[in-house]
């Protein structure tokens, strides 16, 4: 099934997404690096990119830059004089990340901060960085509520905030579940649930990624 899936991706991505859009060379330079193959797809990456430009994104927010995919999505759909403002904790992840932001010519619209983002994000707040359009978060999972609630506090009302892998194979459904990253979906969920200030959903997915999904809130 999972083969069937990922060939389901490929045919999508070769149908509506076109080649210099897929970022054949960003992927096979995070490969080489040896970072982990956990990009979003090219699918949910122009997903990001539609998004982004339906909102006409001046300012986006992004936790997780890992080797800079989805990052180039986001840099490429934004407004004249925009800024993504992403931070990675791994400093040889940002490296790569920023090698492959060069090499797309996207260096002047990307602002990469190195560190852990609990600790880089009230920095990002006090220097007025926002209000942001679009947050996306995909870093560590078990942080993600309180990423979630630093990206509310610094988004304008209609922005959107997205949020990638909260689905863990359904054991985000399972309340007996003792994984890390399911647990951390769950008290996303939880907080989100309980935020009065955005409306939001889910969604599952399938594909070259596995069974997982995403959450998306808007701010009232």
């Amino acid at each position: 099934m999972i083969k069937q899936w990922q060939a389901v991706d490929d045919y999508i991505a070769g149908r509506l997404i076109a080649r210099p859009e897929q970022q054949h060379e960003t992927l096979d330079a995070n490969r080489r690096s040896g970072l982990p193959a956990i990009d979003v797809s090219a699918p949910q990456g122009k997903l990001l990119h539609i998004l982004s430009r339906a909102l006409r994104a001046r300012r986006i927010l992004e936790i997780g830059t890992l080797g800079g995919f989805s990052t180039i999505w986001l840099a490429r759909a934004l407004e004249p004089g925009g800024k993504v403002v992403t931070v990675e904790f791994d400093p040889r992840h940002a490296e790569v990340a920023r090698a492959n932001i060069a090499r797309e010519g996207l260096t002047d619209r990307v602002d990469l901060r190195v560190g852990a983002a609990l600790d880089i994000l009230p920095k990002i707040e006090a220097e007025g960085a926002g209000p942001f359009d679009l947050s996306f978060i995909d870093a560590d999972k078990t942080n993600n509520a309180a990423y979630f609630n630093w990206a509310l506090k610094m988004s304008r009302p209609g922005a959107l905030i997205i949020v990638d892998n909260v689905v863990r194979d359904g054991a985000v459904a399972d309340p007996s579940t003792k994984e890390d990253s399911a647990l951390g979906a769950r008290a996303l969920f939880d907080a989100v649930a309980d935020e009065s200030r955005v409306t939001a959903t889910a969604i599952q997915t399938v594909g070259s990624k596995g069974w997982d999904g995403f959450l998306i809130a808007m701010v009232k």
